[in-house]
Protein backbone atom coordinates (compact mmCIF):
# COMPACT_ATOMS: atom_id res chain seq x y z
CA UNK A 1 0.00 0.00 0.00
CA UNK A 2 2.83 2.24 0.87
CA UNK A 3 3.60 2.10 -3.31
CA UNK A 4 1.16 4.46 -3.49
CA UNK A 5 1.12 7.31 -0.80
CA UNK A 6 4.00 8.84 -2.95
CA UNK A 7 1.34 9.40 -5.76
CA UNK A 8 -1.24 10.23 -3.29
CA UNK A 9 0.61 12.86 -1.74
CA UNK A 10 1.43 14.61 -5.04
CA UNK A 11 -2.08 14.25 -6.21
CA UNK A 12 -3.72 16.11 -3.09
CA UNK A 13 -0.61 19.13 -3.34
CA UNK A 14 -2.38 19.57 -7.00
CA UNK A 15 -5.36 20.30 -4.95
CA UNK A 16 -7.39 16.98 -6.04
CA UNK A 17 -9.53 15.22 -3.53
CA UNK A 18 -9.90 11.94 -2.03
CA UNK A 19 -12.67 10.66 -4.57
CA UNK A 20 -10.98 12.60 -7.39
CA UNK A 21 -7.25 10.85 -6.37
CA UNK A 22 -9.25 7.53 -6.43
CA UNK A 23 -10.34 7.85 -9.49
CA UNK A 24 -7.04 9.14 -11.28
CA UNK A 25 -5.15 6.10 -9.73
CA UNK A 26 -7.70 3.71 -10.41
CA UNK A 27 -7.99 3.05 -6.49
CA UNK A 28 -11.06 2.58 -4.23
CA UNK A 29 -11.42 5.67 -2.47
CA UNK A 30 -11.44 3.77 1.29
CA UNK A 31 -7.94 2.96 -0.23
CA UNK A 32 -6.39 6.29 -0.48
CA UNK A 33 -8.23 7.31 2.87
CA UNK A 34 -6.58 4.45 4.99
CA UNK A 35 -3.02 5.26 3.16
CA UNK A 36 -3.41 9.24 3.67
CA UNK A 37 -6.46 9.82 5.53
CA UNK A 38 -5.13 13.56 6.72
CA UNK A 39 -5.90 14.28 2.65
CA UNK A 40 -9.66 13.47 3.91
CA UNK A 41 -9.23 14.72 6.97
CA UNK A 42 -7.71 17.96 6.84
CA UNK A 43 -9.99 18.36 3.42
CA UNK A 44 -8.33 21.77 2.53
CA UNK A 45 -5.46 22.47 0.15
CA UNK A 46 -3.77 25.67 -1.04
CA UNK A 47 -4.73 25.31 -4.73
CA UNK A 48 -8.57 24.60 -4.08
CA UNK A 49 -8.94 27.80 -1.65
CA UNK A 50 -11.39 25.93 0.17
CA UNK A 51 -10.35 26.67 3.30
CA UNK A 52 -8.02 28.72 5.62
CA UNK A 53 -3.94 27.73 4.37
CA UNK A 54 -1.29 29.69 6.12
CA UNK A 55 0.23 31.53 2.80
CA UNK A 56 3.65 31.49 4.10
CA UNK A 57 4.18 28.10 6.11
CA UNK A 58 7.86 26.20 5.54
CA UNK A 59 6.66 24.18 8.88
CA UNK A 60 3.16 23.06 6.70
CA UNK A 61 5.30 22.24 4.03
CA UNK A 62 5.35 18.79 3.69
CA UNK A 63 8.57 18.35 2.00
CA UNK A 64 10.12 18.31 5.77
CA UNK A 65 13.17 20.90 6.12
CA UNK A 66 15.11 17.63 6.87
CA UNK A 67 14.82 16.55 3.16
CA UNK A 68 15.83 20.22 1.89
CA UNK A 69 19.17 19.69 3.64
CA UNK A 70 19.65 16.20 2.49
CA UNK A 71 19.28 18.07 -1.29
CA UNK A 72 20.77 21.00 -0.32
CA UNK A 73 24.13 18.86 0.92
CA UNK A 74 23.77 16.40 -2.13
CA UNK A 75 22.75 18.73 -5.07
CA UNK A 76 24.32 21.75 -4.03
CA UNK A 77 27.79 21.07 -2.51
CA UNK A 78 29.22 22.22 -6.23
CA UNK A 79 28.73 25.13 -8.41
CA UNK A 80 26.60 24.17 -11.30
CA UNK A 81 26.77 25.50 -14.55
CA UNK A 82 23.21 25.86 -15.54
CA UNK A 83 20.05 26.04 -13.77
CA UNK A 84 19.06 23.41 -15.95
CA UNK A 85 22.48 21.24 -14.64
CA UNK A 86 21.23 22.14 -11.07
CA UNK A 87 17.56 20.89 -11.52
CA UNK A 88 19.33 17.24 -12.80
CA UNK A 89 21.22 17.34 -10.05
CA UNK A 90 18.84 17.99 -7.62
CA UNK A 91 15.91 15.21 -8.92
CA UNK A 92 19.30 12.65 -9.05
CA UNK A 93 19.45 13.49 -4.66
CA UNK A 94 15.42 13.20 -4.76
CA UNK A 95 15.50 10.01 -6.27
CA UNK A 96 18.78 9.16 -4.15
CA UNK A 97 16.58 9.96 -0.71
CA UNK A 98 15.82 6.64 1.15
CA UNK A 99 12.09 5.66 0.86
CA UNK A 100 11.29 5.48 4.46
CA UNK A 101 13.48 9.12 5.25
CA UNK A 102 10.66 10.58 2.96
CA UNK A 103 7.68 8.59 4.54
CA UNK A 104 9.18 9.48 7.90
CA UNK A 105 8.55 13.30 7.01
CA UNK A 106 5.16 13.00 5.33
CA UNK A 107 3.61 10.82 8.40
CA UNK A 108 4.85 14.11 10.66
CA UNK A 109 2.89 16.20 8.72
CA UNK A 110 -0.12 15.92 10.92
CA UNK A 111 1.30 16.69 14.02
CA UNK A 112 3.10 20.09 12.52
CA UNK A 113 -0.33 20.97 11.12
CA UNK A 114 -1.46 20.41 15.07
CA UNK A 115 0.93 22.55 15.71
CA UNK A 116 -0.06 25.38 13.76
CA UNK A 117 -3.44 25.04 14.51
CA UNK A 118 -2.55 25.43 18.37
CA UNK A 119 -0.10 28.28 17.64
CA UNK A 120 -3.03 30.29 15.70
CA UNK A 121 -1.11 30.03 12.56
CA UNK A 122 1.78 31.63 14.10
CA UNK A 123 5.80 30.55 15.09
CA UNK A 124 6.01 27.10 16.31
CA UNK A 125 8.91 24.62 17.23
CA UNK A 126 8.82 21.64 15.31
CA UNK A 127 10.12 19.33 17.94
Amino acid sequence: MKVFRGGIIRLFEQGKSGYQIAKDMKLPYTTVRDIFPECIEIGISPKRNNGEWPPNSPDLCVEDFSLWSILENEACSKPHQSSEALKKSLVKAWNDIPQEVIDRAVDDFPRRLKKCIDAQGGHFENK
